[in-house]
């Protein structure tokens, strides 16, 4: 896998950083697509593999952006092999005060954004047969109160994956994964890094006895990358330690 190439979206911070992290030790060079330019870059110096990783500012909900970052990756690597759409953001405000911008917003970056990616980088992933894996949420399937934006935006993504592994398969594989409770703390940029406060009783409601970390995420994107898993196309997979599949009830 020493030529194979990545895209990864959001790829800056928390999960996709640290799904850049690991594909870098699989051998994989990456392009970090990224809306903060200083996440980017403080990501690129801190994976200190200047051959390997190429920091571009980013916002996938412009498709100008995406066809200049798709450019500028193509220039500097030759191919692309992989897209991993990561790219993500929340805005929890209750209906009545959740504004039609702010909607826009979200499902302009979490799945117009896979979308526009996925649309232009499909004639090079079919040149290399390669794979695109889009990161979901749990939020997809069961919600806290005030996530609308963010909850439709990740539904979405799910009929986005099993619509565009039909739509582009045999070449093309497309998968989803759906991450739970993450901690992502020590993965955000500098300047807002701060240790997240998990407390015993947030790992041992998860039925695997803890709460996730990246390298759980990273774990199962390089498994759907792996062109050895031909097989498996337009499924979703949950990374969750359980928690989906766990009745609760007020005591």
């Amino acid at each position: 896998m020493q030529n194979k190439v990545a895209i990864i979206t959001g790829g800056g911070q928390g999960i996709g950083r640290g799904i850049a992290g690991h594909l870098l030790q699989a051998n994989y060079r990456v392009a970090l697509w990224e809306a903060d330019p200083e996440a980017a870059e403080e990501t690129a110096a801190d994976l200190n593999r200047p051959d390997s990783v190429l920091a571009l500012r980013c916002d996938v909900s412009k498709e100008a952006d995406v066809r200049q970052a798709l450019e500028r990756t193509l220039k500097q690597f030759g191919r692309v092999d992989a897209l991993v759409n990561n790219a993500g953001l929340s805005e929890f405000k209750s209906l009545a005060d959740l504004s039609l911008t702010d909607w826009n917003r979200v499902l302009g970056v979490n799945l117009t954004g896979a979308f526009l990616c996925a649309k232009h980088a499909a004639p090079f992933l079919k040149e290399t047969q390669g794979a695109i894996v889009n990161i979901a949420s749990t939020r997809a399937f069961q919600s806290e109160p005030d996530t609308l934006a963010y909850s439709a935006s990740k539904g979405g993504l799910l009929a986005l994956t099993h619509s565009l592994a039909v739509s582009l398969g045999p070449e093309i594989r497309v998968n989803c994964v759906c991450p739970g409770w993450i901690d992502v703390s020590g993965l955000k940029k500098r300047s807002k890094r701060q240790p997240e406060k998990v407390r015993e009783i947030d790992h041992t409601q998860h039925p695997a006895g803890r709460v996730g970390t990246v390298e759980d995420v990273a774990r199962m994107v390089l498994f759907l990358l792996d062109k050895a898993n031909s097989f498996v196309t337009g499924q979703n997979f949950i990374v969750d330690g359980g928690m989906t599949r766990k009745m609760s009830y007020a005591e």
